[in-house]
């Protein structure tokens, strides 16, 4: 402890303060209270108050004590303690007062307990927000280096362990995309944080943003545990984020996609690009389900794997179609709920919202326009295909490449 020009003063009673007040609080160290009782008895015995430079520097403390990792409880109620022990043994420092210069040495302290406290607590937020920013800062470029899958490995392994990644895990990357612009993603993050760590604990689970998605990074046996009824069904951690993320006031309507489970570090890329093709695709496809599974739309990867052929395909077979009144999109429209309802037209039509009379006439149309029946299987996989195909590559609304 410091000395302070207070006059005369007992350091040994002050030093009895700053321990008992240490062991209230915990066994916080009687550093963190710096010059703070020097302040207290000056206020008791001449009413002075602190100086600006004496506040600032129980600020520091505050900030010091929030590094050390020391709860903001815990250092107020060292502060608090320290007070209550000067105050009770102050009686047998000052007991030729009256009562007057008692009850102004009262309010001279409580004002010293105020105005320390509230520095306290204030350069304590400021060291939380400043170690909150590196923090996510550190999370962030983890990430990204994690997704991309082009880093050291060896550097990537010791960046991830401070936040409890096992990289030699199977791990699963879910995204969320935001039917409208959020303009703040913390209260997104904030939500999904809280029910992904209450559902599947703190460790091996990330949720960042990336290029304006938000990111869940999660072990796959815990998602979907291994040897479980439902253990084909990797949609399980989407559904858990959209179930949280349509209860945002903003953001509306969400679409997630799911990539498949991959072990290892470049699993985590792996299961990331999945996850962004997902989402591409099944905003092209139009997906009424707002969770898609990557599992499910392997088979449009598999399509635009020879994209000229598919693009030959869907040229081929469907192009005639933009001969129809209206263009190829309300036909296409038809035979793609056609194909989802099994070949039903009474379906087809509640699905589209028009007459089972439309429907059939469409169907009628397209055979007409393109020589290929609908209803004849045996030209129903080449027209089936060639819809994949068309909605894989965003047509007719985005012209065929190497086409006219």
């Amino acid at each position: 402890m410091q000395n302070s020009s207070a006059g005369d003063r007992d350091d040994q009673w002050l030093t009895a303060v700053a321990e008992g007040a240490s062991r209230d609080a915990g066994g916080v160290p009687v550093e963190l209270l710096g010059d703070y009782l020097f302040m207290l008895a000056d206020a008791a015995i001449s009413g002075r108050r602190p100086k600006r430079a004496e506040l600032d520097a129980v600020g520091v403390l505050g900030r010091r004590a929030a590094e050390q990792g020391i709860s903001a409880g815990r250092a107020v109620q060292l502060y608090l303690s320290a007070a209550r022990r000067l105050w009770q043994d102050l009686p047998a420092v000052v007991r030729s007062r009256d009562r007057e210069a008692v009850r102004a040495a009262a309010s001279a302290v409580l004002h010293v307990v105020d105005d320390a406290v509230a520095t306290l607590a204030e350069g304590y937020a400021m060291a939380r927000r400043d170690l909150v920013r590196r923090e996510e800062a550190l999370r962030r470029e983890l990430v990204d280096d994690l997704l991309r899958g082009d880093s050291d490995p060896g550097a990537l392994v010791d960046r991830a362990e401070p936040f409890g990644l096992d990289l030699a895990r199977s791990h699963q990357v879910a995204l969320a995309s935001a039917g409208q612009r959020l303009p703040d993603a913390e209260a997104a993050i904030s939500a999904l944080e809280a029910v992904i760590f209450d559902r599947l604990g703190d460790r091996d689970v990330m949720v960042a943003t990336k290029d304006g998605l938000l990111v869940v990074l999660a072990p796959a046996e815990t998602v979907v545990p291994a040897g479980s009824p439902s253990h084909r069904d990797a949609t399980g951690l989407g559904r858990l984020m959209h179930d949280q993320l349509r209860r945002l006031p903003r953001g509306q309507p969400w679409r997630v996609a799911v990539g498949r489970p991959h072990p290892g570090l470049y699993g985590i890329a792996r299961s990331y690009e999945e996850a962004r093709e997902a989402l591409t695709m099944a905003t092209r496809l139009r997906l009424e389900t707002p969770v898609a599974d990557a599992r499910e739309l392997l088979i449009y990867r598999v399509l635009l794997r020879d994209q000229p052929a598919i693009v030959e395909l869907v040229h081929a077979v469907l192009s005639p179609l933009e001969q129809a009144r209206g263009g190829a999109e309300p036909l296409l429209t038809t035979l793609q709920a056609y194909f989802d309802t099994g070949a039903v037209a009474t379906e087809t039509a509640k699905r589209i919202h028009v007459s089972v009379r439309a429907v059939t006439y469409r169907l009628d149309r397209i055979k007409v326009l393109t020589g290929y029946d609908p209803a004849d299987p045996a030209h129903r996989f080449t027209l089936q295909a060639a819809v994949l195909g068309a909605r894989a590559l965003g047509w007719p609304a985005k012209q065929l490449s190497g086409q006219p």
